[in-house]
């Protein structure tokens, strides 16, 4: 009976606690919807802090920064939201609207066209779709096995032998896109740029040679950190260090 009763009390809480999620999500869209997209930016800030990490509220964060004209913050959420949903047009149409404001135009080094098809396809679902597909095709996969081991008629062997060897590939490509999703999220190794203009350096310290200039909004990635340095690299695959503070990881 007490067992019991601290299981409803727990239900009791976890049902009040989404309540007051969905009516902080419903004032702060309600807050975007009257153009006051400072409180909605602060009340979709206030959802992620106390609930963790969201593809919707980050999109939503990034729109309501960037109708504050706010560069750096809105790509920021932007690419955040792309992290957890990679697969997800609307996100990226935005973000590509976002960084027209940007001032750096950086043209990114081509990568080898089976890396870029790779890649592609990567993107189309998140880490928890793909490990969802990669399940599906091994449970199909153990079914074409009991067929081909089990069948008496050599159609159905045929059948159950290529079916299966098809569906071993897409788990094996399942899996490494899932691997790739989740390595992403874990070691966050992207950042953007906050400094209205910041200089990039050839060392550690304000005495290190003057390189170029990058501006806020541009995306970086972040490849070493000394002290309060941060070793970037840019899309065109110019390096320098930068002043930890004038970045922020995605």
């Amino acid at each position: 009976m007490k067992k019991q009763f601290f299981i409803l009390i727990a239900i009791l809480f976890a049902t009040s606690n989404l309540s007051a999620q969905n009516d902080l999500l419903q004032q702060a869209n309600e807050a975007y919807s009257k153009s006051e997209f400072r409180q909605a930016a602060d009340l979709y800030e206030e959802l992620l802090k106390a609930n963790g990490e969201s593809a919707v509220v980050y999109y939503n964060l990034g729109n309501s920064y960037y109708r504050m004209n706010k560069v750096a913050l809105s790509i920021l959420n932007f690419e955040r939201a792309l992290l957890l949903e990679p697969g997800n047009k609307d996100i990226r149409f935005n973000l590509e609207i976002a960084k027209l404001k940007a001032v750096d135009r950086i043209e990114p080094v081509e990568d080898f066209f089976v890396t870029e098809w790779f890649r592609s396809i990567q993107n189309l679902l998140s880490t928890d779709a793909w490990s969802k597909f990669s399940i599906t095709c091994f449970i199909l996969l153990i079914a074409c096995l009991f067929l081909f081991f089990f069948s008496r008629r050599i159609f159905i062997k045929k059948v159950g032998f290529f079916a299966g060897l098809a569906l071993l590939i897409f788990v094996i490509f399942g899996n490494s896109f899932a691997y790739n999703q989740k390595k992403r999220l874990t070691n966050r190794s992207e950042a953007i740029v906050f400094a209205p203009t910041t200089t990039i350096k050839s060392s550690p310290d304000n005495s290190g040679t003057d390189l170029f200039i990058l501006h806020e909004g541009t995306k970086v990635m972040l490849q070493d950190k000394v002290g309060d340095w941060s070793k970037i690299e840019t899309a065109d695959g110019n390096v320098g260090w930068i002043k930890s503070l004038e970045v922020e990881v995605i």
